[in-house]
């Protein structure tokens, strides 16, 4: 032979492919059959086949066994009638005991019927949540629910902050399985699937071509693509010339289309250049490691001509169900015969004829509820479910997926992969992700939104009226025809647009308000006359119905607005105002309590408050009141008085001090005193009030029952609302205006002296900008406006500009310049310590007087008129310095006087009593004896 070199090689081969590869095992072990039913012409049926093969081969090598997996491949050739006649194959001729596949879902679903008639498990990778082991004893399905990544999916969006999602699927069971699960879980991230796109899954390439074009006319860039490779691969390809994997675009794919990435062709990877991607995530082992070179060698060996394809996690899990599966038959070993047929029936199907599996209960049992660790890691079956745990996140970029992150139900989105014994130490920081490469190589988020106007402009309508062009002006250019509107609105429009990313011409279209109002102008947005809506409108419950509304740019309520009374200045009697009447009565009561207390305390000790009655009555009046000055000049001895004294110089010190401030301000400030102090009075002198042409105002008070619509007058302009408030209502005018506070302020900017605002009674929401229902835009707009009211230098120069300086204008807060007349409840403490300290006084003073003259009230012979009258006498007399007769002729005050001097005692014999009539009335006299004293040399 000319190369013996090429003859090894041939006879290498000849030994791969003719030689049993399970020669050497067990040959007295029994044989189990088990069909496989796999589409042998695709990537992914050649993947699994090769992976089948492995498995029983690594499960039987190096150990005793009983039975022995011979697998029976059938090819189902894409096609559902084949996959369900292969399956019927199996089970007659061969007799299996389970089934591997098929691996599509449209398949499975016809092939999982007959598995639970003839109680033969079904083992597939099927994953279209249409499909669920629920709803079959004998379904095992050895793949993740495509329903599991439905979470991972919202996280990403949520991430991003996108609030729309287009969803584009194959026709399949498969395809729309998914629509109940992403539509749920995108709303719990705040975002919804604005529009869904359904292509068939024998779509030629113009099909898909009108789709893409119906999908450059809706605003969202953000799409999650959810079918198979075949039809993804003709997909992103048409998408790529159709100019749609370009900037701006976000392409979110789902797995399986993720997981079969390695076998794309290199046009489709090209295509595809930053679609992000999840897929089940398969751990790093040494044992998948050996596993993954050993599979790439058989697998290039058997399909040479299939050099790019890579092992993914469906041939993963295609082994570690094998594996799982000979386990179970191991412990269940091998029945003979192998299926139960029926007797005696007549004109039986092939089906009916099989009979039932008599290992097939037991295995099931085993299989549908299993926890083992495979090559694809935790492999969890559970009620007949294989159960997710993390997704890999990857990013196409070149020729190849890159991984950029991972999510965990636990964690959420994480740069690195967290196992489950260290889910304390998830990353919460915004960079959570590696980097991203978007599609048309953009590095920024993508926006996730565009007007889809393909070059035109961005049509806004503000409104027309005659009055407030502070707010709004619309004029039109002669020249052009093209209208040129002014005002705050306008100007706070144009600095946020300027800040968002769209770079949209706009197009202003003006509408004539004085007719409908503004809520037809908003009405026009849901019927798509306009983009926007820009102008001085207020956001409404009622106006929401039909758009979405921006943050608003202005301040929020409804006030009162009502003119002010005439300065009181030159009023004779001002001098009374600081005070209330109640107050002025209160403190002369005071004035007058306080002396006769002090008159009472000082009478019987002090001189200058004895003499004619007339003297002692100035006495009381004079002695307090001089307080007020603090010209009293009569020196006091007792010191209950002082103490009364001290306190009453205190509480007039007060008094004084708070009535020379309010009488300065009356006498200095003007007096800015409002007609009208609220809502009530109007109602209640019934008043004509008025307000805003077009505006919701009148359905306000009229809905709510606070103004009937006969007491409301309507004006367009501020002179007209000048005017109606200086008629007043008497003079066909209006007692007060009623409107939202911006244009309440711009009154009183020009008419600060004339009018005020006496309070809200109404919070509206303010001024926004109006957008069509469900436009992102107003999340944008609305960032902006917080923006710029954040940038105060700018807003106060806009608003100085259009609406002048509110600082130069105290009343445009509601807040009046007026002093108001003190009150007796400002004091109310004061008076009451002053009488506190009087009546204690007067008291401790009547309770002592009481005791000393007790003998009086003790008498027996004296009736109780008689006895306050020796009280009042003895009051009226001027106290002595001596000891009272009370005191004198005590036993105790006798004795000792004896001891000390008998010459000085007191003959107490000696007191009479006298008693005389004086004008019909019976008197007490009470006399003492004065003692004799006795010269002592």
């Amino acid at each position: 032979m000319r190369n013996p070199y090429f003859f090894c090689f041939h006879m290498l081969l000849f030994i791969c492919f003719c030689v049993d590869p399970l020669t050497g095992f067990n040959e007295t072990a029994v044989k189990a059959n088990v069909g496989v039913v796999l589409d042998l012409d695709t990537a992914v049926g050649k993947i699994c086949k090769t992976c089948i093969s492995m498995a029983i081969e690594d499960f039987y090598s190096n150990r005793d066994y009983n039975t022995m997996i011979e697998p029976h491949f059938r090819d189902s050739r894409s096609d559902v009638v084949t996959a369900a006649s292969a399956a019927i194959d199996l089970l007659k001729n061969a007799e299996v005991m389970a089934i591997i596949g098929p691996q599509k879902s449209v398949q499975a679903d016809f092939v999982i019927d007959i598995g639970d008639k003839v109680e033969v498990p079904i083992i597939s990778p099927a994953t279209s949540p249409s499909i669920s082991p629920k709803d079959s004893s004998y379904f095992i399905r050895s793949a993740w629910c495509s329903s599991s990544q439905v979470e991972a999916i919202a996280a990403i969006v949520k991430k991003f902050g996108w609030r729309e999602i287009v969803f584009v699927y194959e026709d399949t069971n498969y395809g729309s399985g998914l629509v109940p699960y992403i539509t749920v879980d995108l709303l719990k991230s705040n975002a919804l699937v604005s529009h869904q796109t359904v292509i068939p899954s024998d779509a030629t390439e113009d099909r898909i071509r009108q789709e893409l074009y119906k999908l450059t006319k809706i605003r969202s860039r953000v799409f999650v693509v959810h079918m198979v490779p075949g039809l993804a691969s003709r997909f992103f390809k048409v998408a790529k010339e159709a100019g749609m994997m370009g900037k701006g675009y976000v392409w979110l794919i789902a797995d399986v289309l993720t997981s079969l990435l390695d076998s794309m062709d290199p046009q489709t990877m090209e295509a595809m250049q930053g679609v992000l991607g999840v897929k089940a995530y398969v751990p790093e082992s040494v044992k998948l490691i050996d596993f993954k070179t050993r599979w790439r060698k058989r697998f290039h060996m058997e399909n040479p001509e299939m050099d790019r394809t890579e092992l993914n996690v469906i041939g993963l899990w295609v082994y570690d169900s094998i594996t799982v599966l000979a386990e179970a038959i191991e412990r269940a070993g091998v029945t003979s015969p192998k299926f139960n047929t029926s007797v005696g029936r007549g004109n039986l199907t092939d089906l009916e004829a099989i009979g039932t599996s008599l290992a097939g209960p037991s295995l099931v049992g085993w299989i549908r509820n299993h926890m083992s660790k495979g090559l694809s890691g935790d492999f969890n079956i559970s009620n007949g479910q294989l159960q997710p745990s993390a997704f890999e996140i990857v990013n196409v970029n070149g020729r190849k997926e890159i991984p950029v992150g991972y999510w965990t139900e636990q964690c959420g989105i994480s740069r690195e992969f967290k196992p489950d014994d260290h889910q304390d130490n998830c990353s919460t920081g915004k960079e959570n992700l590696d980097p991203i490469v978007w599609p048309g190589k953009e590095s920024k988020v993508p926006k996730g939104w565009e007007i889809p106007v393909n070059g035109q402009e961005l049509k806004v309508g503000v409104p027309e009226k005659n009055g407030f062009n502070e707010f709004v002006k619309v004029e039109t250019n002669e020249e052009t025809g093209d209208v040129d509107p002014t005002g705050l609105s306008i100007d706070v429009f144009e600095n946020v647009w300027k800040k968002i990313p769209y770079h949209v011409p706009v197009k202003y279209v003006s509408v004539n308000t004085e007719g409908g109002g503004y809520d037809e102008l908003v009405q026009k947005l849901n019927e798509g006359v306009f983009d926007a809506v820009v102008g001085d409108i207020t956001v409404t419950a009622n106006r929401s119905v039909y758009a979405d509304f921006t943050f608003p740019y202005t301040e929020s309520g409804v006030g009162i607005l009502v003119p002010i009374k005439p300065n009181e200045r030159k009023n004779a009697w001002i001098f009374m105002k600081p005070l209330t009447t109640g107050l002025w009565i209160t403190i002369g009561a005071f004035f007058v309590y306080t002396g006769f207390v002090i008159w009472v305390l000082e009478h019987r000790v002090n001189k200058a408050f004895r003499g004619p009655p007339k003297q002692q009555v100035g006495m009381i009046f004079w002695f307090s009141f001089s307080t007020l000055v603090f010209a009293h000049r009569e020196k006091i001895r007792s010191n209950l008085t002082r103490f009364v004294v001290i306190v009453w110089v205190f509480v007039v010190l007060v008094l004084t001090s708070s009535y020379t401030a309010n009488l300065t301000s009356m006498l200095t400030v003007d007096q800015l005193q409002p007609k009208i102090n609220d809502i009530d009075d109007l109602i209640r002198n019934g008043e004509s009030v008025g307000y805003q042409t077009g505006s919701f105002v009148h359905e306000f008070l009229t809905k709510n029952g606070i103004l009937v619509s006969e007491r409301l007058q309507n004006f367009s302009t501020l002179d007209q609302f000048h005017e109606a408030l200086s008629k007043g209502s008497r003079n066909g005018g209006v007692g007060a205006i009623i409107d939202e506070l911006p244009y309440i302020r711009l009154l009183l900017s020009k008419h600060c002296d004339k009018y005020t605002m006496i309070g809200q009674i109404y919070p509206t929401s303010g001024l926004g900008f109006a957008f069509p229902k469900g436009s992102p835009l107003v999340y944008d707009v609305s960032h902006e406006i917080l923006m710029l009211k954040e940038d105060r230098e700018l807003m106060v120069r806009l608003t100085k500009k259009w609406l002048g300086d509110a600082k130069e204008c105290p009343n445009a807060d509601g807040a009046l310049s007026t002093s108001q007349s003190l009150n007796i409840d400002s004091f109310q403490g004061l008076f009451v310590i002053a009488g506190v300290s009087s009546t204690l006084a007067l008291a401790i003073f009547m309770s002592r007087f009481l005791y000393e003259h007790q003998y009086v009230l003790a008498s027996t012979t004296s009736s109780r008129k008689e006895k306050l009258l020796g009280l009042a006498r003895i009051f009226t007399r001027e106290k002595a310095e001596s000891p009272s007769p009370k005191e004198a002729c005590s036993p105790d005050r006798v004795g000792v006087s004896a001891a000390a001097s008998p010459a000085m005692s007191i003959p107490c014999d000696q007191d009479q009593e006298m008693f005389s009539q004086d004008e019909g009335f019976s008197t007490v006299e009470i006399t003492v004896s004065q003692p004799q004293q006795e010269a002592n040399s």
